[in-house]
């Protein structure tokens, strides 16, 4: 009985974020409720990550069980491997919707915008979400579909805007300032809105040339590849502006291969790893957009817990606003937070 009741209260819960989604912020119907199905009488949590090979979605998950550990140490936490195929998670996502496996999910889309096909999940648990939204808007943050209660992310566009801006002021007295676009997947919707960002800041500059755009599939070796293959084209690049830390690393060592000094390179990320923070401490690339994955997992445990318990609950949680950092660094930035280290290794 009382899992039934547990169940009725989730659905008067996923049915007032329906009715919420445009105030941003909501407060569930019923409150005071605890317990899950688990067989210690705890939450059972399905974490569904992009990729567990990857080393932000394992920092997610890492923030996903502290987070649990400190709400309930009874919760059980189950990651799944979604090795970065739509395909699979979304298979995944259906399976945990249906039945009584589990009490809730926290995901980390590797398409927000596939995923949506899986809503309303057949036993209305409650979804929150990392990274970046569910549903057919990348940039809109509120919950777009029925059944997802928060959303722990930045607008992709946003974000790559001010990368790009940055970009802009480094090239103002550079004429031509070639630049080349490192992006993680070409055809994912995340990095096509990212890309389509940086060109809409860029474009309007006529000292700016964008020489190439690459594909780095956050990945080290597949980055320095790309960009060795740019070098051999344009040896005078002025500006590699990449997403992610795994992809300006590999820029890096493909500069330093090529008998470039990577500080004489506009060299920029975004994550937030603890090299790229020490890199742009010392000056080797000129910024990096952090990102707190650790903090974002657990504030998506957080919300996902506020949602069983009937508490309130925050639709969408800014990212850039979680980790204590001022989120887009460069060495004067970072001088203002000399303890931090960055959350993750990459």
């Amino acid at each position: 009985m009382q899992h039934k009741s547990q169940q009725r209260i989730r659905r008067i819960a996923v049915a007032a974020t329906a009715l919420a989604v445009a105030a941003g912020t909501l407060t569930a119907c019923s409150g005071g409720a605890s317990g899950g199905g688990g067989a210690d009488g705890g939450y059972r949590i399905a974490v569904l990550l992009a990729s567990s090979q990857n080393g932000y979605n394992q920092a997610v998950g890492d923030g996903v069980k502290q987070e649990a550990a400190k709400l309930d140490p009874n919760i059980q936490i189950t990651i799944l491997d979604g090795q970065f195929n739509s395909g699979t998670q979304l298979g995944q996502l259906e399976t945990a919707g249906t039945g009584n496996q589990y009490d809730g999910v926290v995901v980390v889309p590797s398409d927000g915008t596939a995923l949506a096909a899986a809503f309303p999940l057949g036993n209305g648990i409650p979804v929150a979400t990392v990274l970046n939204p569910i549903g057919p808007d990348i940039d809109n943050m509120d919950p777009q579909v029925e059944g997802v209660v928060s959303t722990v992310a930045v607008p992709p566009s946003d974000a790559a805007a001010t990368q790009a801006e940055d970009v802009v002021s480094y090239c103002k007295d550079i004429n031509p300032c070639k630049v080349a676009l490192l992006v993680g997947q070409l055809n994912a919707p995340l990095d096509v809105a990212r890309e389509k960002a940086y060109r809409s800041v860029l474009e309007k500059n006529s000292n700016i040339q964008i020489v190439a755009t690459v594909e780095g599939n956050y990945d080290p070796d597949a980055s320095a590849t790309s960009i060795s293959n740019v070098l051999q084209t344009t040896p005078d690049l002025n500006v590699v502006l990449s997403n992610a830390d795994q992809q300006a690393k590999g820029a890096q060592i493909a500069l330093e291969d090529a008998g470039i000094d990577p500080k004489s390179v506009y060299l920029t990320g975004g994550g937030g790893t603890q090299e790229a923070v020490q890199n742009v401490r010392d000056g080797i690339w000129k910024a990096d957009y952090l990102n707190f994955p650790v903090s974002m997992g657990s504030a998506a445990m957080q919300q996902l817990y506020n949602s069983l318990t009937g508490a309130e609950v925050t639709a969408w949680v800014n990212a850039d606003e979680i980790g204590g950092v001022e989120p887009y660094a460069n060495k004067t930035t970072l001088e203002k937070s000399p303890d931090f280290t960055g959350e993750w290794v990459g």
